[in-house]
């Protein structure tokens, strides 16, 4: 890291306020970045972007940049209540959207494909702030327009960030690498082995959870998540939120832990609401009681070798 770092930034636009009505803010652009980001992107139509949906637009967008595969990421409060992969942009929405609709009421969308006529309509069946794409068909836009606030921004081609990650404290900055690594070596650690449908939703999970906050938990199934459980400070309370988000659908789901597990605890309640397999990176001093307990249960688990905190 250099010793000195200067940073230049240009105006894009005051915001009427920030965070809350009571703070000023204003939205900036990093003059040096080229990619596909919200400060780069183009409004197309609807109401001015407020300090929270550029903030939400840039979670989203971000998480649908891990996929190759048509994917939609449906955001509140910076956090994905839905997420998924289709054949199509359009069975991905419904799939994202069906995660959890009561918390996808006022969200934000990205896609990763073009927004076509058949996702626009979708879109529009319900409430939604922002929709944030590559770019839109003719007469995707022509629906989508006639919700006269909604706010639709266009990237263009989409490529990961690898841009430096910078955190602002009072008083400095913190300055890191991007999280762009998937997975270190895989290692199945227990008597069961996960199956080929459930690995690959092992992996789908795997990258959703990396953009959840810490302690972060996502259960998933046939490439969509069914539970989130975000921003907990015992892990297990985040597993017990994403059971409980998911409900029946637990049944049968993967699970993906952004960090390691302490206890066997999570393990117990994961057993209990039928989940199957779990993907996390390992590393605990107590991995043999965690690994022993997912024996005892029949759940394959996998390691990855690469923990995701997100503060």
């Amino acid at each position: 890291m250099k010793r000195r770092l200067s940073l230049t930034f240009e105006k894009i636009q005051d915001l009427r306020y920030g965070e809350n009505p009571h703070q000023k803010a204003a939205f900036y652009r990093d003059l040096e970045f080229k990619g596909a980001c919200v400060a780069n992107a183009t409004q197309l139509h609807g109401k001015m972007l407020s300090f929270n949906n550029i903030v939400d637009l840039d979670a989203a967008l971000e998480i649908v940049k891990e996929f190759e595969r048509p994917a939609v990421a449906i955001v509140k409060h910076t956090n994905p209540c839905g997420a998924a992969c289709g054949e199509n942009v359009a069975q991905a929405y419904k799939k994202a959207h069906a995660s959890d609709p009561m918390s996808a009421f006022g969200s934000i969308v990205a896609l990763n494909r073009e927004c076509d006529l058949g996702t626009a309509k979708e879109i529009t069946s319900t409430f939604v702030e922002a929709v944030i794409a590559p770019n839109y068909s003719a007469d995707a836009l022509k629906i989508l327009k006639q919700k006269k606030n909604l706010r639709l921004l266009e990237v263009g081609d989409l490529n990961k960030t690898t841009e430096k990650d910078v955190k602002k404290v009072v008083g400095g900055l913190l300055v890191q690498d991007r999280d762009v690594m998937d997975v270190g070596d895989l290692k199945i650690v227990t008597e069961q082995k996960p199956s080929e449908e459930e690995m690959k939703t092992l992996l789908f999970s795997w990258k959703v959870v990396k953009h959840v906050k810490s302690n972060a938990i996502v259960l998933a199934k046939n490439e969509q998540t069914v539970g989130v459980g975000a921003g907990q400070m015992s892990r297990v309370d985040a597993v017990e939120i994403a059971v409980k988000k998911a409900g029946k659908m637990a049944k049968g789901s993967c699970m993906a832990s952004d960090a390691f597990f302490p206890f066997r605890d999570a393990i117990d309640v994961a057993a209990r609401a039928g989940i199957t397999a779990i993907i996390q990176p390992g590393g605990s001093i107590r991995d043999e009681e965690v690994i022993r307990a997912a024996n005892e249960h029949g759940i394959a688990m996998v390691f990855t070798g690469i923990r995701h905190f997100r503060h």
